[in-house]
């Protein structure tokens, strides 16, 4: 189920690039490559934070020194289903942008009742710059 949700995210993210350039803006954008990551390739040190935070909504950085992570959570929700779309991952002016959107359950899903808590992390090559959420 897992890796049909990051197969479901990246295909997304395909599909966005085209359309989420702002060209009213002047500044010099350099997309990043990163990684969508499974449960099981997050470090134990960020499982544990993220466990820790899971209940309310959250934005955070972490970096092992040779990856730098961003994690996204929505908090509880009251039912199972919801994704994340990753419209970007660029760098400019000096920081590190990340667009995201969190998508609902289907009409199915809402039904099951069942809490939930959903999040996003990705891995990208370790960088300095600070990270602004969009």
């Amino acid at each position: 189920m897992r890796r049909v949700v990051s197969l479901m995210l990246l295909i997304c993210l395909c599909s966005l690039l085209g359309a989420c350039g702002d060209s009213s803006t002047a500044e010099t954008r350099t997309e990043l490559d990163f990684t969508v990551v499974t449960p099981d390739q997050i470090p134990g040190e960020l499982q544990q934070i993220l466990g820790s935070k899971k209940e309310e909504t959250f934005a955070l950085t972490y970096t092992d020194g040779n990856y730098l992570y961003i994690a996204i959570g929505a908090g509880k929700q009251p039912t199972g289903g919801y994704s994340y779309a990753i419209h970007g991952l660029w760098l400019a002016d000096n920081a590190i942008y990340i667009d995201v959107d969190l998508l609902g359950p289907s009409v199915d899903e809402q039904q099951k009742k069942i809490p939930s808590y959903p999040y996003v992390v990705v891995k990208l090559e370790h960088r300095d710059e600070p990270v602004v959420f969009k």
